[in-house]
Parts: structure tokens; sequence; C-alpha cells
């Protein structure tokens, strides 16, 4: 007797294999095609994130543009900063431009720049000023901490 020939249960063995491998193959796609399913919506979840982003940098695209504005910039420099935009007759030409460089400077009254507290000696540097207003006086420095009372431990 031949593996052709041999039964198995009324079904010749060969035929029961290959309804088996049938059987694997139909569950074989159906499980492809439901993970693929799911990772299409992986993909389309992603994609409206990707555009969920896009939406968000156009929105703060406009607002940086909205901030930006000079109106609006020069509206606050004078509210708070009191500064205002550089009168045509300070500006210079181009055609000025090489007159003025080869020109001798004017005096200019030099302030030297006070480094911080802590800082070394070399971060202050001088500075050259040329406003109208004179400079502002500079900040006082911070009072010293009280010493701690006789017989007390400094708490840490």
């Amino acid at each position: 007797m031949t593996l052709f020939e041999r039964r198995l249960l009324g079904f010749r063995t060969v035929d029961v294999g290959l309804f088996l491998v049938l059987v694997s193959l139909i569950l074989g796609v159906y499980l492809g095609k439901t993970m693929a399913g799911g990772e299409r919506g992986q993909i389309a979840a992603t994609e409206r994130s990707i555009a969920e982003e896009r939406d968000r940098i156009l929105v703060l695209e406009a607002e940086v543009a909205h901030l930006e504005r000079p109106e609006r910039l020069a509206s606050l420099a004078r509210t708070y900063g009191g500064l205002a935009p550089v009168a045509s007759s300070r500006e210079i030409t181009s055609e000025g431009l090489a007159d003025a460089l080869q020109a001798p400077a004017p005096a200019v009254p030099q302030l030297l720049v006070v480094a911080a507290p802590g800082l070394p000696e070399a971060a202050a540097e001088t500075s050259v000023v040329a406003e109208d207003a004179p400079a502002a006086a500079p900040a006082p420095a911070p009072a010293p901490a009280p010493a701690p009372a006789p017989g007390r431990s400094p708490t840490p």
C-alpha cells in the first residue's frame, strides 16, 4: 500500500494532508489581513497626528507673525522701554557712509560698566553710550545678611 492509497477515516491520507494545508493557509491569510488592518489603523492615526501638528505649526507661525508686527513692537518699546524709532536725521545714506567712516570720530562719553558682584574683573567692559539722555544711576548694592544671634548655631 502506497501513500496515495492509504486511508484514514475513509479518506485518503493525501487528501487529509492537503485539507490541513488548505485550512492552515486560510487561517494564515485571515490573520495576515487582520494584522494589516490594525497597522492601517495605526498609519491613519499617525497621519491624523501629523495633520494636527501641521495645523498647530500654522497657528504658531501666525501667532509669531502677529507678535512680531513692527507697529506692535514699536508701541511696546514706547510704552515699556521709553524707546522711539530712530529719527531720520540720525540715519546715513550709502553715499555718505564712506565719508562718515573716514571722518574723525566725535567725542563720545565713555562709561564704565560695572560687573555684577561675584564676577571676575575681566567681565567689566567699557561701553560707548550715544544717547541724548544721561544714563540711569546704578542699582544699590544688596544689604548683607544679619549675623546669627550668639549661642545659636546657624541653620543650613
